[in-house]
């Protein structure tokens, strides 16, 4: 699926020929882009996709759903970016884990609009079954990878491995937000934010027993 804009021309064609819906998407995107997932109307999309103001209402019910589906498409993408980085595991798992990580940073970085979308809409995951699955599906990379990092620890002291990617994907959403986004939210920052979250890793880890 391709994020390119196109002209209004070419979403007005794209509409007759029965492709609205993927029209209000890209429109979304564009208004997310520069206002935010909060900061546009329904309207506002229609206008963005080349079609009337009561257009949409043939495919969302309101400008929430239209959001809905944003956010759900970007969970689908970012947990297939997070599960090819994770690689099962492999070459081995302190590297995948830190590879997973990275992914992280980087789907902040080059789909902020998506990244925005899904976290910063004000919409719970729970408020769609559909968007729920996609979220659980991307947070499940990280808890898989969190159960093979612990498999060997002796049960007396081993991390709830749910806890642990509790914790893991805190240090990952926390770094993307603040300093590894591609938008104008980015924070500035004396270092590669990809060293920051391996460094925040590091010591987690080893704070736990799990070296390299």
């Amino acid at each position: 699926m391709s994020w390119k804009r196109h002209s209004k021309r070419s979403r007005r064609d794209g509409y007759h020929h029965g492709n609205l819906r993927e029209a209000l998407i890209e429109a979304a995107l564009d208004l997310i882009n520069t206002k935010g997932p909060e900061g546009f109307t329904f309207a506002e999309a229609a206008r963005k996709a080349g079609v009337s103001a009561a257009a949409p209402y043939r495919h969302f019910r309101d400008r929430d759903a239209l959001v809905v589906e944003v956010a759900r498409r970007g969970f689908e993408r970012f947990a297939g970016k997070l599960e090819a980085a994770w690689n099962n595991g492999k070459p081995d798992a302190m590297t995948a884990l830190k590879n997973l990580s990275l992914a992280y940073l980087e789907f902040a970085n080059k789909e902020a609009s998506l990244y925005s979308a899904m976290f910063e809409s004000g919409i719970s995951p729970g408020a769609d079954i559909s968007l729920k699955r996609a979220a659980d599906a991307a947070f499940d990379v990280l808890r898989t990878a969190c159960e093979v990092l612990t498999a060997d620890i002796e049960r007396e002291v081993k991390p709830p491995p749910m806890m642990m990617a509790l914790h893991l994907w805190t240090m990952a959403h926390g770094t993307a937000s603040l300093f590894a986004r591609g938008d104008a939210a980015r924070r500035t920052l004396p270092m590669p934010p990809q060293d920051l979250l391996e460094a925040e890793l590091l010591i987690y880890l080893d704070g736990l027993g799990l070296k390299r």
